[in-house]
Order: C-alpha cells, then sequence, then structure tokens
C-alpha cells in the first residue's frame, strides 16, 4: 500500500494540472502484480505543446515547493507531445489529445483501477486521522510514565535532602558537643 506521503504528492500534482487547465485527468492505480515499477499513473492531456509544458513546469514547482521532491527523470519536455514525469511512486503522463488516443495507456493498462481524485483525498485524510490517533494514543501512556518517573525523583531528591540536612545537623552537634568537652586550656601567668 503507497504511503500517505506519495499520496499527498500525488493530489498535488493532480491539483496543478487542474490549475493548469489540463484535460480529463485520469488516476489509474496499477495492479502490484503486473506492474512493479511505480503505484499508480496519472494522465491527463492540454490543448497543445505549451500547455503541456506548463502543466509539466506546474507540477514540477508545486511538488518542490510544498514537498521538497524532484522527479527522477523527466522525458518528453522539449517536444511536448508526450511528457513523462517520474516520481517513483507515480508516474505523470502528459499527452497531447492526438498522442493519448493514439497509445492509450488507459486501454493498455486493463487491470489497472480508475480512482478519482475526490476518492484519493478521501483516503488520505482518513488515513491521515488514522494515524493521528494511533500517534495521540500511543503518547498518553508515555506522558503517564514520565509523570509518575518525574514524581518519583522528585520524592527521591526530596528524601535525598532531609537525608543530608540530618547527616549535616548531626555533625553541626556532634561539633557543638565536641566543643563543650574539650578542657579549656588556662593561660599561664
Amino acid at each position: 500500500m503507497p504511503s500517505i506521503e506519495s499520496n499527498q504528492l500525488l493530489l498535488a500534482a493532480a491539483a496543478a494540472c487542474e490549475d493548469k487547465k489540463a484535460e480529463d485527468i485520469r488516476i489509474l492505480a496499477l495492479d502490484p502484480a503486473e506492474s512493479g515499477l511505480t503505484d499508480y499513473f496519472l494522465i491527463c492531456n492540454g490543448t497543445n505543446d505549451r500547455q503541456n509544458v506548463a502543466i509539466t513546469d506546474e507540477i514540477e514547482l508545486r511538488l518542490k515547493r510544498e514537498f521538497g521532491v524532484y522527479p527522477n527523470s523527466v522525458e518528453g519536455r522539449r517536444q511536448g507531445e508526450w511528457i513523462l514525469m517520474d516520481y517513483v511512486d507515480f508516474i505523470v503522463h502528459v499527452f497531447s489529445a492526438e498522442k493519448r488516443a493514439f497509445y492509450g495507456l488507459e486501454r493498455l493498462r486493463k487491470s489497472a483501477t480508475t480512482i478519482s481524485v475526490a476518492d484519493l483525498d478521501a483516503e488520505v485524510s482518513s488515513r491521515i486521522k488514522e494515524s493521528r490517533l494511533k500517534k495521540s494514543q500511543t503518547k498518553t501512556p508515555a506522558k503517564q510514565a514520565v509523570k509518575k518517573n518525574t514524581a518519583k525523583t522528585a520524592i527521591t531528591t526530596t528524601a535525598k535532602k532531609s537525608i543530608v540536612k540530618k547527616a549535616a545537623s548531626k555533625k553541626t552537634a556532634a561539633k557543638v558537643a565536641s566543643k563543650k568537652t574539650l578542657p579549656k586550656k588556662t593561660s599561664k601567668k
């Protein structure tokens, strides 16, 4: 199962496509048995080569700015008809309408399931809530243990202080007593 972070990256890339007016945006969840290379394909098309380049530029800029992530490789940017961006967990394909119809990646990946952006967003949100709930549950016993240890330390420190005070008072009392019992020296005149 892909990580929450990779799904968040995929959502940000899809949002960048929408912002640059990409057409027919689809997310394909690939069958792990069939494709060991990546988990998702993000497929869209622009109306011309310049728009395709603008879409890929926006994806790259947004993922760099928001997550500090760069694509492993980008191919086809110079021609602009089919630009491929490899982000390991997902691959972005930005086509011209003609090239998308010609190659038909959706037809080639029959075992892949199409996921809507809204469904992926809902899945990411639920997984984030689950992880936060798990973290809060695991932190609670740890906080209680810290409080107990702090209380024990405070009691131990208080006990040590009282022992030190008693020992100091005994030493002072012994010094006073020894001064009283020592014979006074008499001076010879």
